[in-house]
């Protein structure tokens, strides 16, 4: 039975062929089903379920339900997944962020420059909704990630890191200096509150910018800040 997405489902969608093509091929085994609309014409998502031996249903009422209003013609269910991170590589953490599309063009990055793992702190937005998958491009299939209650029950598990919190207050991040032998953090804050004062004790920095906007998007930042890390 297809129904709107809820946080406390077990599982989630994959809304469009690239999608579900990425589900298919990080996390078959968290592949429930695929739903194709009888107007699909990319096969490629229902040859590679086809091949995997994943349920393939025709179903336009799927689509009428999960995604009226887009041009979207394979839906891929899935299982919600564990979460691992490694401590051998650096992260990004998301202090308590509340937008889905920021969330997934985020994971997008990760993926993207790969140097770094991803760990949110909640409360934040869904990892799994579907608004966020969408906007990850199916990145949420092929990296590390990991929630936590709070940063000290994350630093707790990862101690002795190098914390990098962004910060309006911080000194200029073009002067930041990455060393090969340390595990960094690059820790950014909530889109409208940002970083709780007490991160300044880890040393703060900041994206140097014009005046003429108050502040980047927290996805443009982080991007800025996985380059600089990418490239260092």
């Amino acid at each position: 039975m297809v129904k709107k997405y809820k946080k406390d489902d077990t599982y989630s969608y994959a809304l469009g062929g690239a999608l579900v093509v990425e589900l298919l091929k990080n996390k078959p085994d968290a592949a429930r089903c695929v739903y194709v609309s009888k107007k699909a014409s990319d096969g490629k998502a229902i040859e590679l379920a086809e091949r995997l031996g994943v349920e393939i249903i025709e179903s336009d009422k799927a689509f009428n339900i999960l995604s009226p209003k887009e041009n979207c013609f394979v839906i891929g269910v899935f299982d919600k997944f564990e979460q691992k991170i490694s401590g051998e590589r650096h992260h990004v953490v998301l202090v308590n962020p509340s937008d889905c599309g920021n969330l997934g063009t985020i994971m997008r990055e990760v993926a993207a420059f790969d140097c770094a793992d991803l760990v949110i702190i909640r409360p934040a937005a869904d990892p799994f909704d579907p608004k966020t998958v969408r906007a990850s491009m199916g990145a949420i299939f092929n990296i590390g990630f990991k929630c936590y209650d709070s940063f000290d029950d994350y630093l707790s598990e990862f101690p002795g890191r190098e914390v990098v919190p962004f910060m309006l207050c911080g000194s200029p991040f073009k002067n930041a200096e990455f060393s090969g032998s340390k595990k960094y953090s690059l820790t950014f804050g909530n889109e409208a509150t940002g970083l709780p004062e007490r991160f300044k004790k880890y040393g703060a920095v900041r994206i140097e910018q014009s005046d003429k906007v108050d502040s980047l998007n927290l996805s443009v930042a982080a991007a800025v800040a996985l380059y600089k890390l990418y490239s260092s």
